[in-house]
């Protein structure tokens, strides 16, 4: 659950969230819509505690992983699928143990973990995003840097897309997409 209680967050002196109060359920999907300056980014800052507030307090359930669209795209020269697969941490650092794992039980588990995630099914998935967001296979091969810097959001927002987080916080998702990617997007984020 998500609890914000009567927050208020100024910047430079000038209210822009006063006694913001609001609490989400697990498993709700929710979405805000205001004018332009309303507070609604800064009000996403808050949940992901990148930004102070005045008064208020702002609960989440402790064990919820958190993803957010980062402000910069990915630039490297991974390719776009490489780049995706990457965002699930726990699936990446489970293959690098594979890798180096000796003792047998260890390996076992470790085995019966990347089986329970899901994780030789992940490259099917992540393509099946990115191809959503409008990437073909051979652009899925391609590095990032490759890619215009509207086409890098597409990918880092198939990234966040793909980790699966508990707490999905999206600032204007469809900035970088065509109508048939955001139309997309919001069958996904439906399903």
């Amino acid at each position: 659950m998500l609890i914000l209680d009567d927050v208020t967050v100024r910047i430079g002196g000038r209210a822009i969230l006063e006694g913001a109060s609001a609490a989400i359920s697990d498993g709700r999907k929710v979405g805000l819509v205001g004018r332009n300056g309303a507070g609604k980014t800064t009000l996403l800052n808050v949940i992901l505690g990148e930004r102070d507030i005045e008064t208020g307090k702002v609960e989440r359930t402790k064990s919820w992983r958190v993803g957010a669209v980062a402000q910069e795209a990915p630039n490297g020269g991974e390719s776009l699928l490489d780049t995706v697969l990457a965002a699930d941490r726990e699936r990446t650092q489970l293959l690098e143990a594979v890798e180096h794992e000796q003792d047998a039980v260890r390996l076992g588990d470790i085995h019966a973990r990347l089986d329970e995630i899901s994780a030789y099914a992940a490259p099917a998935r992540a393509a099946r995003i990115l191809a959503g967001l409008g990437f073909s296979a051979d652009e899925q091969r391609r590095p990032c840097r490759e890619f215009s810097g509207g086409w890098r959001m597409r990918v880092a927002l198939a990234a966040i897309l793909f980790a699966a987080p508990d707490l999905l916080l999206l600032d204007e998702p469809t900035n970088y997409l065509d109508r048939e990617g955001a139309l997309w997007l919001e069958d996904y984020l439906k399903r």
